[in-house]
């Protein structure tokens, strides 16, 4: 007998599942929970298959017989029902994929399992780089529909600007990020490859430094008898004698100096490749240090060059560049980083250490050979050779 509106709202749950059959293959599941379904039972090449229409009261049953005569009609046609509907849900679940992974979904995501991988410094300036020139244009974007012409678009924007070099660097980081979408198979190209050649060349930048002897010697003489402040004094002497990264001179801390051992101890979390960092200290560089520590030691932050208001930050970074421009020394000529040039040119130029045990020192990696595999104390006998001679020579220089 066929089912009625009133005999479907009186049907009560009962301690098994039951069903109540209506017509030609409807019939109404009453669970104990008290949910009613609607199912539509029939026969696709021979074999028995089961429709879902949905839930009562949700569907009623006018509306159930409209679906199980709609899944008749495709029977009637050669089409099963029940494969037609799941090939439908995948296709809505991939259009909502589609929507909802987003560039800037996927590209946070990309960041987040990078950034341990990175220092602090460096990470804000990636994800700095994708917030100012790429999310607020692209960012809702599905990645998949990214194509080329797209993501060229956003590059030209940055050049135009005068930004050729940041516009290099964001394409960088979009190529990581759409080969770590292909590996999600969120994607199946990478669109920044397929514009290599063109954004505008960026012509190499060489960091200005002074690395003939003679310009060294006068530089070493101004900061000798400069009128600095005695933490300004202290961090050109340090950056001169260490040679290392200036981000990296202006944050050390007490606790990173090994006065017993004669070291300086960089964690992995200060330094660029995220790799721990000696440095062996000369005996110029442990006077120097030993002449600050009264000073800078017990103030907020513990920082060994902090800022001048030594409110627990480090020194600021534009304060050395300042200090070089005090002394008389314009940008064309000296910057901060010059110190790791000039240190480098004139090492190698002596022929007495091995370029090896040098880059090591500059904490450079080479990538492609064995030297790669990092090891924090390799060549470090013959770098506190190497560093010690470096002090003296600065000496002899004066």
């Amino acid at each position: 007998m066929a089912l009625t509106d009133i005999a479907v709202k009186n049907l009560t749950p009962k301690e098994n599942p039951y069903k109540k059959y209506d017509a030609h293959g409807l019939y109404i599941e009453v669970r104990p929970t008290g949910f009613k379904s609607w199912r539509f039972k029939f026969k696709f090449n021979g074999k028995s298959k089961l429709l879902s229409l949905g839930q009562y009261p949700a569907v009623s049953l006018k509306e159930a017989r409209a679906c199980r005569d709609d899944a008749r009609s495709k029977l009637a046609r050669g089409i099963d029902p029940a494969l037609e509907k799941q090939q439908k849900r995948r296709e809505q679940s991939k259009e909502q994929e589609k929507t909802e992974n987003t560039f800037e979904k996927i590209a946070r995501e990309w960041y987040q399992a990078n950034q341990s991988n990175w220092t602090p410094e460096y990470a804000d300036t990636v994800i700095r780089r994708l917030e100012n020139n790429l999310f607020p244009w692209i960012g809702n974007t599905p990645i998949s529909e990214i194509e080329p012409p797209l993501l060229l678009e956003q590059l030209r924007r940055i050049e135009k600007r005068g930004a050729a070099e940041t516009a290099r660097r964001v394409a960088q980081l979009a190529g990581s990020i759409f080969r770590y979408a292909i590996a999600s198979g969120l994607v199946t190209r990478d669109p920044a490859a397929d514009i290599k050649g063109a954004l505008k060349k960026v012509p190499a930048k060489h960091m200005p430094a002074l690395t003939e002897p003679d310009d060294i010697r006068k530089l070493l003489l101004s900061i000798d008898n400069c009128s600095l402040s005695f933490i300004v004094y202290c961090a050109l002497q340090f950056s001169a004698l260490t040679f290392a990264r200036p981000g990296t001179v202006r944050k050390a801390t007490w606790s990173e100096i090994d006065f017993r051992e004669s070291l300086w101890k960089i964690p992995d979390t200060r330094m660029k490749g995220r790799k721990e960092h000696l440095v062996p200290l000369a005996r110029q560089t442990t006077n120097i240090l030993k002449e600050l520590r009264p000073l800078t030691e017990n103030t907020m932050g513990n920082f060994v060059f902090p800022g001048e208001r030594m409110n627990g930050r480090p020194m600021s970074e534009n304060t050395v560049i300042a200090a070089l421009r005090t002394l008389g020394f314009p940008k064309e000529k000296m910057c901060a980083h010059g110190f790791r040039t000039m240190a480098s040119t004139r090492l190698h130029e002596s022929g007495q250490w091995d370029s090896r045990v040098i880059e090591v020192q500059l904490a450079h990696t080479d990538k492609n050979t064995v030297r790669g595999i990092y090891n924090r104390a390799i060549y470090l006998d013959e770098r506190r050779k190497m560093m010690q001679w470096w002090a003296d020579y600065l000496d002899q220089l004066r």
